[in-house]
Parts: structure tokens; sequence; C-alpha cells
């Protein structure tokens, strides 16, 4: 595995960050998780649009996208393969033990994993945690992901892909690594990022595509939906079957199968929508 850190391509075995850099002591980075097909990123200026705004919302200066792009391209090139996790992290630097920054300015590190095609459809669960929309992370893609850890281990021992969280008000809120949207008499809905929900690429892109409305939903409009699916950079749009113990239709429903269709149908005629 190829990694570009500090400005060119290192091995693993080299590819070596500061004991000491905020993203690591504190979690004072951020970061874009990018699908790679065949070695061509999908939506990457839309990544990198909010790759700058999540730097902005912790007082990080701009990323330099020329060199993010140099780095994404030359680790694509390095390691070919069908379908890629291409991450770029984007972090404090080295700095002092403690919340305040060092002058040492920011890391930069893009690595990239094999991924695998995901099923039509998962199970996911809600826990009792909810997220924070009048937080200062709220809506930021940060490395601070220890909670969305926790969550995800409970779904996991649960049988389920994904956990769901809602917020402080009771509305349903988004997943640890996906949106969430909802069918109600055959109209998709999904929650408005005045939730807290994180603004996805593939949320965005999929609201647009099938004319999804934003809507604030209470957390049991899952017990009653007619579907559920999810969306994320490696999901794309996936139906959901179960909600905790409420089984849906074994296979993706109607509405939520078209939207299957139309992303693929589209992401597949435009690599930087």
């Amino acid at each position: 595995m190829k990694i570009w850190l500090d400005g060119g391509l290192r091995d693993i075995e080299s590819a070596r960050v500061s004991a000491l850099d905020h993203g690591l002591t504190v979690g004072d980075g951020v970061f874009e998780t990018v699908k790679a097909v065949d070695g061509k990123p999908f939506a990457l200026t839309r990544h990198l649009d909010r790759l700058t705004r999540s730097a902005r919302g912790l007082g990080l200066p701009d990323p330099d996208l020329d060199e993010v792009r140099r780095a994404c391209t030359a680790v694509l090139a390095a390691e070919p393969m069908p379908l890629g996790r291409l991450r770029i992290t984007y972090t404090g630097g080295y700095g002092p033990l403690g919340s305040d920054r060092g002058e040492h300015g920011p890391t930069l590190l893009v690595a990239l994993g094999e991924s695998t095609w995901r099923p039509d459809s998962t199970a996911v669960i809600t826990v009792p945690w909810t997220r924070n929309e009048r937080g200062a992370l709220a809506g930021l893609k940060t490395t601070s992901y220890a909670e969305n850890v926790v969550a995800l281990a409970r779904a996991r021992r649960h049988g389920a892909s994904e956990a769901l969280f809602g917020n402080t008000v009771g509305q349903l809120c988004e997943g640890t690594g996906s949106n969430v949207f909802v069918v109600l008499d055959g109209e998709i809905h999904t929650p408005p990022l005045s939730s807290g929900c994180l603004a996805g690429i593939t949320r965005a892109l999929a609201a647009e595509w099938t004319g999804a409305r934003e809507t604030d939903l209470p957390l049991d409009v899952l017990e009653r939906a007619d579907e559920v699916f999810l969306t994320s950079t490696l999901r794309d749009v996936q139906a959901v079957h179960r909600v905790d113990d409420r089984e849906l239709p074994g296979g993706p429903g109607p509405v939520t199968a078209k939207a299957m269709r139309i992303f693929a149908e589209l992401s597949g005629h435009d690599l930087d929508p």
C-alpha cells in the first residue's frame, strides 16, 4: 500500500505521523471517504468542498485542494483496484498535549483501501444515544468518531450493519456513517441538515435525483414508514429490511428500488456530478 504523507508517496512502513499529532491526541481533524471505481474517484469535487467546510468549522486552515487532488491521483495510480475506499485525512498537526494547537501546521494523509459492493438491503437498529444538533461539531465530518464506533459495535452485536440516531429533540437524524430516508405514502423524506445530520454527498445527490423532501421526522417514524433506505459513499442507495425488531419487505420496496436504479444510472454517467 502506498500512502500520501508530507507531500509525497510513502510505503506503509514509512508513513508515520507524530505521536503528538492533534488528530491522534484530541481528535482535531477532518476527513473524507471517497468511492473509487477502477481507479477513478466519484464526486471528488463535492467531497473536497465538504472537506474545506469541515476544516473551517474546526478553525483549521483551508486545505490545499491542488495538493489533495495530486495526492488522490498518485495513491489511486499506485494501487489500482475495482472498488476502493479513498480516505483523505486532514488534522491539526503536531501539537501540545491539550486542546491548544501548535504552530507546525496541518497534516495531510491520503490512503486507499479495497472495498466490496454492498448487498441490496441491510438491517439497522436505533440506539439510545443522541446527536446534538446544536453542538460545535454538528454537520462536520471530523475524526472525533468514537461515538460512532460505540454505536456501530452495538449494531454488529444485534446483527445489523448500521445504527441510527435521533437528536436531542427526538427527531430522526442519521446513522453512524450514513444518511437515512423514509418512504411515506409513496413520497421520499429525509431529515433536514438542521436535525444535526451530516450533509452527505450521496444524500444530496439522491435527494436531487429522486425529488426527496427534507422533513422534520420523529424518531418513531421508523415504526410506520412504508420503506426505509440508507445512503452513503460506499452504500450508494441501500434498502433496509429490518429496523430493530420490525421486519420490512425482504427486498427493496418499489420506491427504494426505483431510487437505486436512478442513482446507479446517473452516477454511472458522470463521475464528478
